[in-house]
């Protein structure tokens, strides 16, 4: 089992920045692939970002891209995401997720955090 808790949310206004960050317990975190996930209410939970297990490679959504860097410590078991140049469409609980491969499907992901809220005002 792996143990996944975010913080970092709030309420920024467009323009601004966020950094996300999601605390891993349990099994060793660096044999995980991670990702994060948005979901916006009344939508479908989508794919933010990925990054590989040594941190080398990673992947985003082409709405992020440019603007959202995602990395990881696996020193410190901990995953981020620095979120800029934020838009109020990036509004949306922001969840972090642990699996064995990069991609972008979320049922592919075995652990879950139980999310952080991200709000952006225009």
């Amino acid at each position: 089992q792996v143990q996944l808790v975010e913080s970092g949310g709030g309420l920024v206004q467009a323009g601004g920045s966020l950094r996300l960050s999601c605390a891993a317990s349990g099994r060793t975190f660096s044999n995980y692939v991670m990702g994060w996930f948005r979901q916006a209410p009344g939508k479908a939970r989508e794919f933010v970002a990925a990054v590989s297990r040594s941190g080398s490679s990673t992947n985003y959504a082409d709405s992020v891209k440019g603007r959202f860097t995602i990395s990881r410590d696996n020193a410190k078991s901990t995953l981020y995401l620095q979120m800029n140049s934020l838009k109020p469409e990036d509004t949306a609980a922001y969840y972090c997720a642990a699996g064995p491969s990069v991609t972008i499907s979320a049922g592919r992901y075995n652990y879950w955090g139980q999310g952080t809220q991200v709000t952006v005002s225009s």
